[in-house]
């Protein structure tokens, strides 16, 4: 998909069917996430890929307590695959983080995945939950949760764009 085309159609999706991603798919969105640019190029941004369904299960539970959400609520929006992104704590992680979903939501419409953004990843690292995650993981290294990317194939139709707003740009010659 050309370029442009893929970041002005992108939109996010709240609906998902259960059919799973290919893992030839998800390597190519993947790469593109880590090569977002980063502050310095540190590459501090890390991308866990959540498959099991025991583990999504409980960060569903977790980021759903977080957003004062009702019992049984999938902020996830029944995607098959969750991508966390957190990054090792520095001045600009925040931002290379937000660089790094970016390119993976992109990566993603462009091969025909549909994806949406879910905050509270930040407070989930501050929980029992999201620190035994990271010590299982072997990420010893602290770190700031930046986002999820709920990653799957949208269940009925893709919304459509809303208008733009006035005044995004502004030009001092």
């Amino acid at each position: 998909m050309e370029t442009i085309l893929a970041l002005t159609t992108r939109r996010s999706v709240r609906k998902y069917k259960p059919q799973p991603v290919p893992q030839e798919t998800l390597d190519k969105i993947l790469q593109a996430g880590i090569f977002a640019p980063t502050a310095r190029n540190t590459q501090s941004p890390i991308i866990i890929v959540i498959k099991n369904a025991e583990v999504r299960k409980q960060l569903q539970k977790v980021n759903a307590e977080i957003g004062g959400m009702p019992e049984g609520f999938d902020p996830f929006f029944g995607a098959p695959l969750v991508l966390l992104v957190v990054a090792k704590k520095y001045p600009n992680c925040v931002y290379d983080g937000s660089c790094v979903i970016s390119n993976l939501m992109n990566a993603a419409w462009s091969l025909g995945v549909a994806s949406c953004w879910v905050h509270r990843a930040k407070e989930e690292m501050q929980t029992d939950f999201g620190r035994q995650l990271m010590q299982k993981l072997g990420i010893e290294d602290e770190v700031e949760g930046i986002g999820h990317v709920a990653l799957g194939y949208a269940e009925g139709e893709i919304p459509q764009a809303k208008p733009r707003k006035e005044h995004w740009v502004y030009t001092v010659e």
